[in-house]
């Protein structure tokens, strides 16, 4: 009886072979099958789209009743925005820190907190832009007077009892302030102190330090950094503040 009896094998490749065929031809109607439909459904979207265009030319005071309604959009939109920046400006004019709130700050976290003074004193485009390929700028900001300021900012967490900032990064600052960013006004802000050679480097090269006291004076007062520093350059425009 045993030799009767087919091996399971031969039964479970017949099955196998049997089946293949039959997904090779499924597969090939599918495929036959797309090109029909992606053709009949372009047909549709052509037919559509020249009903819709045939509907407006019939209809040519849609066009300017769309056109009214798009100039009031977007006429709303700039309003919308100019209010929302008024609001955030006014909500920045209470913005104060002490100078020991600045000292608690990671180095990141300070060169946003100078990025929202300078928003503060009405720098609307100020913005935070420390990090790797920096070039020596971490805050850039355009004031009321159209003059761009470049800033870079220096920490020092044990503040004035840090190591003083030194001319090396002076030297960064003024090989990239003007000639790379293109700033007017060239600022170093540290909640710490500099070396004297730093303050002779910078005076000579017309660099902007901001030191403890100043920081001091700037973030926990009301009075923008312009009024602050001497020697600032005169306003590139005309503006309600000039």
């Amino acid at each position: 009886m045993s030799a009767r009896r087919r091996p399971p094998a031969r039964r479970t490749a017949v099955r196998r072979g049997a089946s293949r065929p039959r997904k090779k031809q499924l597969s090939r109607k599918k495929r036959q099958r797309n090109p029909a439909a992606v053709l009949i459904a372009a047909v549709v979207v052509v037919w559509l789209v020249s009903r819709v265009l045939s509907w407006i030319a019939d209809h040519r005071w849609t066009m300017i009743v769309g056109l009214a309604v798009a100039v009031a959009g977007g006429v709303l939109w700039d309003r919308h925005r100019a209010a929302r920046l008024r609001r955030e400006q006014e909500s920045a004019r209470a913005l104060r820190y002490s100078v020991e709130q600045l000292d608690l700050l990671h180095h990141r976290a300070f060169e946003h907190a100078v990025r929202d003074l300078m928003f503060r004193d009405g720098c609307a485009d100020a913005v935070q832009v420390g990090g790797a390929g920096d070039h020596g700028a971490d805050v850039k900001a355009t004031d009321p007077y159209g003059r761009l300021w470049v800033i870079q900012c220096k920490h020092r967490k044990a503040g004035s009892a840090g190591a003083p900032v030194g001319t090396p990064d002076l030297h960064v600052l003024n090989g990239t302030g003007r000639p790379v960013h293109h700033g007017d006004v060239v600022v170093l802000v540290t909640n710490g102190r500099f070396s004297r050679p730093a303050v002779e480097f910078a005076h000579s090269q017309r660099l902007h330090l901001v030191d403890r006291a100043t920081l001091t004076a700037w973030a926990g007062g009301g009075r923008p950094l312009w009024e602050l520093l001497r020697a600032v350059p005169p306003p590139r425009r005309p503006s309600p503040l000039s």
